[in-house]
């Protein structure tokens, strides 16, 4: 498929958004459940998409292909409205590690190539909603769960609660997580400050949108992530 080619230059120049904006045309995580599955178990796509003018949600990938090995394509299957990956039994690894080059017993990491928008997928015309995931074969890994989450020195509420902040003032937010893991704040309301820590903060300046979403990712630096998106607005 030709949007394949965009996957050589996804992240490359052009995107003049600062990487937290919500309100952008973006891939903010793909997520395999589970990202590591032993011999006849199976995992599912989805990911957490932002478009420009709507609010960010989940949602399965449009099209989903085998990158490597070529030789496991046929672990990955559509059915049911979902893309779903099933691991082989130990003869059809130990293939996908000869192609590899990887040792005998080791995981086999199944690269997966992701679409989520199917006209952008045909004409190339969105990159930035074109990504690449990989899930671990023959080993069993769960996806971590979000971590506490404190916004405005408080607990943060259910993701169904609108968070009500005041225009005036910084937002503080905070996610606890180990050293390893990778945190992304993203929002459309206000500018996010220190989006790649666990410590940030939102201001609310003078042009700047007063609603919109705030959102957390959590990376496990294992292959797993989660993450939770709350409606936001500052008066």
């Amino acid at each position: 498929m030709r949007w394949l080619l965009i996957l050589a230059v996804v992240g490359c120049g052009g995107d003049l958004d600062p990487p937290w904006q919500l309100d952008h045309d973006r891939i903010v995580a793909i997520r395999a459940t589970p990202p590591a599955i032993a011999s006849g178990e199976s995992s599912t796509l989805d990911g957490l998409v932002a478009v420009k003018g709507s609010p960010a949600d989940e949602r399965a990938p449009d099209i989903a292909v085998v990158v490597s090995p070529k030789a496991l394509t046929s672990a990955l299957a559509f059915s049911g409205g979902a893309w779903t990956i099933t691991a082989p039994d130990e003869e059809a690894l130990q293939r996908g590690r000869d192609e590899l080059g990887i040792a005998a017993g080791m995981p086999v990491p199944l690269q997966l190539g992701v679409c989520f928008a199917a006209a952008a997928c045909a004409d190339q015309s969105a990159p930035q909603l074109v990504g690449l995931k990989s899930v671990a074969l023959g080993m069993q890994q769960a996806n971590p769960t979000l971590p506490p989450v404190q916004i405005n020195d408080a607990t943060a509420p259910a993701p169904d609660t609108e968070i009500v902040a005041d225009a005036l003032a910084d937002l503080p937010l905070h996610v606890e997580v180990a050293d390893t893991d990778e945190v992304d704040w993203l929002t459309s309301a206000g500018t996010m400050h220190d989006d790649d820590l666990p410590t940030a903060h939102i201001s609310f300046e003078d042009e700047d949108p007063l609603e919109g979403q705030l959102a957390v990712v959590v990376r496990d630096g294992k292959g797993g992530v989660t993450w939770q998106v709350w409606s936001l607005r500052a008066e």
